[in-house]
């Protein structure tokens, strides 16, 4: 009896993940800090920029968070990785890169090559696994430049 109301007020993880993959599937994410007015206008500016769902990890979840605070702040933040980050989330496994050089935000035309270099130039990638995700480091936190001789392929 005990277990069913300690349950009834702690959040499943596999129900959490479950309903975070389901609404974000083939879609990005920026987390941050805090995005200046400036930043966020050259993003709307870019082709599909006004699509990347932003998400301010200062704000603290509730005691049942909803899924998306669940995976922020429980699978993306404790990296540690520097703030803000590109996110492209799959039906199994979150793709993350963060947006700074030289201690501050990249332009966010640069987004759109960032995706075209996913999978191979992820910082960190989070693959469905347990309870939670799998955890796999990628190239070097100080590795964040982008490549625009490359060919391009268009991002999925």
């Amino acid at each position: 009896m005990l277990a069913k109301i300690i349950a009834a007020f702690r959040p499943d993880p596999t129900a959490l993940r479950a309903r975070f993959l389901q609404r974000f599937a083939g879609k990005t994410i920026i987390v941050h800090d805090g995005l200046s007015i400036g930043w966020v206008s050259e993003l709307n500016k870019e082709a599909g920029g006004g699509a990347h769902f932003r998400i301010d990890a200062r704000n603290v979840p509730d005691r049942k968070p909803t899924p998306i605070e669940w995976v922020v702040h429980q699978h993306i933040l404790p990296h540690r990785l520097p703030l803000p980050l590109l996110v492209k989330v799959s039906t199994d496994q979150l793709l993350i890169r963060h947006l700074t050089r030289n201690h501050a935000p990249v332009h966010p035309s640069e987004i759109y090559w960032m995706l075209g270099e996913f999978p191979e130039r992820a910082h960190l990638v989070l693959t469905v696994g347990g309870k939670g995700f799998a955890v796999t480091r990628g190239i070097p936190v100080s590795d964040n430049a982008v490549d625009f001789d490359v060919a391009f392929t268009e991002p999925e």
